[in-house]
């Protein structure tokens, strides 16, 4: 029971911490680099600097909750690292369908920084 405890408390963290750090570039990215107001959201001539810290914060969001994961599960850790990955990709596949973003920038985001960055976790945690 206690191991089952531990697993499911590696999860909520992991997705927490994960949740935080994602945040936490999101809200950085919008200071360092403030959306134009006179340019509408559907507007796809967006310059590359507003889809760094997005980028950064979908891996970096990613890599610490798995890590935060794998550190603290008792079991399975490289499973767990790659479900906190899962959901993150989740949440991302979601965010295709909510904001627009170039094609270039949804294959990139949903190729490398998710289930990579899941495995990568695992990798740093061990």
């Amino acid at each position: 029971m206690k191991t089952i405890l531990r697993n499911i408390f590696a999860l909520l963290a992991g997705w927490t911490i994960g949740a935080i750090v994602n945040m936490s570039f999101i809200v950085a990215g919008s200071i360092v680099f403030p959306l134009p107001v006179c340019v509408p959201m559907n507007a796809m001539n967006w310059d590359l600097n507003f889809f760094i810290f997005p980028f950064l914060a979908h891996a970096l969001g990613t890599l610490a909750g798995a890590f935060i994961a794998a550190k603290i599960a008792a079991t399975y850790k490289k499973t767990f690292a790659l479900i906190v990955g899962a959901f993150f990709l989740i949440g991302g596949i979601m965010m295709v369908f909510i904001l627009p973003a170039p094609l270039w920038f949804i294959v990139l985001d949903l190729t490398l920084a998710y289930i990579p960055m899941g495995w990568l976790g695992w990798r740093i945690s061990r």
